[in-house]
């Protein structure tokens, strides 16, 4: 697979986890919609502008799983997202789903993830700051 083919797969896979990943960020401090967007690029070197990012901040909030707050102690006002109980809760959920579904890919055959699964599952979650 060439390098713009894998980067495309890498693309679809987190913004299939984007709820995910966002709720694991904001596990570790509470954010701003740009600071969510700038992590993203950092931990994933992916960028997924405002028209995406957004739109899942407002599903995430209209589901329990964060909530938000105005800050206006800067020069523009900026809303703060955090972590919900709820949103934790669904995150460790989440690390349990995951470990299986890598074990049992692993299982059916994906042999090199075996290999990495306790590593490669340890060193995504401290990129993202868990």
């Amino acid at each position: 697979m060439n390098p713009q083919e894998l980067k495309k797969v890498d693309k679809q896979l987190t913004k299939g986890l984007l709820d995910i990943v966002v709720l694991v960020l904001l596990r570790s401090e509470s954010m701003h919609g740009y600071k969510i967007i700038t992590s993203i690029r950092r931990n994933f070197g992916i960028y997924f502008g405002p028209s995406t990012i957004y739109p899942y901040l407002n599903n995430l909030e209209k589901n329990g799983y964060i909530k938000s707050q105005w800050n206006l102690n800067n020069e523009r006002p900026r809303k703060v997202y955090s972590l919900t109980s709820e949103g934790n809760s669904i995150l460790t959920g989440c690390e349990h789903s995951f470990s299986t579904i890598c074990s049992q890919l692993s299982r059916i055959g994906m042999s090199r993830l075996s290999s990495i699964n306790g590593i490669q599952s340890n060193v995504m979650i401290d990129q993202v700051g868990v």
